[in-house]
């Protein structure tokens, strides 16, 4: 039977009048590429934010690697590796060093770990150039090294590939596959559905802050991936 890693229930988020997340039941489980499908301000950004306690729910309940409160859920997001929305460097520092300095957040140095990251996501040849000089891709990779230096069991990506060009959103694809392989959980959200479904293990749609629908790839058979996503957001 599969271990769900990641199980909300009713998870709901309101700012005043708006409802962004409406009553989700979702679930992740041990191994997935689980890819989060939604147009942009459909709720994929605040359901996360919600998973890595950067906001709390108005109402509903989760589950993180078992734990849904007080300290079991906090020592469950210490084994998660997160980037959401812009993310935060150290934009005066090299990518070494940068990397270096997240990783002592987590009470760990460790330069062979911080060089071998930095070779996986396309970065280890940037020498002593700063991150202010970096591209917009390149910056979205360093944030996805980061998100690796506390070896995580699970990697929780929001619109990971924004402002890569073509052979940077294929490596990433490849060295997430791997990582998969290697045992890691992955949920990452987009607004692409072409990005996620030479991804994905399994994928959940997400409307106007509503799950729609959940299910594994394999599960459609011969359905294109596409129309089915597309009947279910009504286009």
């Amino acid at each position: 039977m599969a271990e769900a890693v990641i199980k909300s229930m009713g998870l709901t988020k309101v700012y005043g009048e708006k409802t962004a997340v409406n009553n989700v039941n979702m679930t992740v489980n041990r191994g997935d590429i689980y890819g989060f499908i939604g147009a942009n301000g459909a709720g994929k950004t605040t359901f996360i934010r919600m998973i890595v306690g950067l906001i709390k729910p108005t109402s509903g309940t989760f589950e993180l690697l078992g734990a849904s409160n007080g300290a079991g859920l906090d020592a469950a997001r210490k084994k998660v590796g997160s980037i959401v929305e812009t993310p935060a460097l150290l934009y005066n520092m090299n990518a070494h060093d940068c990397l270096t300095a997240h990783q002592m957040l987590y009470g760990k140095t460790d330069a062979q770990k911080v060089t071998d990251i930095l070779k996986l996501v396309g970065l280890g040849d940037t020498g002593k150039k700063k991150v202010k000089d970096f591209s917009l891709g390149m910056k979205q990779r360093l944030a996805i090294a980061g998100a690796l230096v506390n070896n995580p069991e699970i990697l929780i990506l929001d619109e990971p590939t924004n402002g890569m060009d073509p052979q940077g959103i294929v490596e990433i694809r490849n060295f997430l596959i791997k990582l998969a392989k290697d045992g890691m959980t992955i949920l990452i959200s987009s607004h692409i559905l072409s990005e996620l479904q030479q991804l994905a293990t399994r994928i959940g749609i997400i409307r106007d802050g509503a799950l729609i629908d959940e299910f594994d790839i394999k599960s459609l058979g011969k359905q294109s991936l596409e129309k089915y996503y597309l009947s279910k957001v009504g286009v």
